[in-house]
């Protein structure tokens, strides 16, 4: 069955834990491991935050999209700022790369999506926005599969 679920907010660092819980909510009714969920919860809430941080550099006027597809045990996420822009993503995707070191960032973010999720693309131009797009198959949906 498909199942679809679209959310935006203020683009503020507290809404970031909002949007990890309501993701995590939405998802629980295909019953995930608990690894699987706190995996997917932590993507969450590296990409929104990205999105805070490097997309609106902090600007709360800003405003952060997220929606969510369910269907066979796969979860389709996207999360979606109209900031600006990466000016070159495969640098961007590069273990501990940062645009802002003085935040003591760890530059992990993109590293550890793609380190949790089955596929990672990111779309990114300079001055419209990121968005990143995370597909994940549940380990009960792959042995139904098999």
């Amino acid at each position: 069955m498909r199942n679809e679920m679209n959310i935006q907010f203020s683009a503020l660092s507290q809404n970031e834990s909002f949007a990890r819980v309501t993701v995590a909510a939405f998802i629980a009714q295909l019953d995930p491991t608990m690894d699987e969920l706190t995996e997917i919860k932590t993507v969450v809430s590296e990409a929104v935050t990205n999105a805070i941080i490097h997309g609106y550099d902090n600007n709360p006027s800003g405003i952060v999209y997220i929606s969510v597809l369910m269907e066979e045990g796969l979860i389709d996420l996207t999360i979606k700022d109209d900031g600006i822009g990466i000016n070159d993503v495969e640098e961007a995707r590069q273990p501990l790369f940062t645009t802002k070191p003085e935040l003591e960032r760890s530059g992990m973010g993109f590293t550890i999506m793609e380190n949790f999720m089955d596929d990672v693309e990111i779309q990114s131009q300079p001055g419209t926005g990121t968005i990143v797009r995370l597909k994940k198959h549940l380990a009960k949906s792959k042995a139904l599969c098999n």
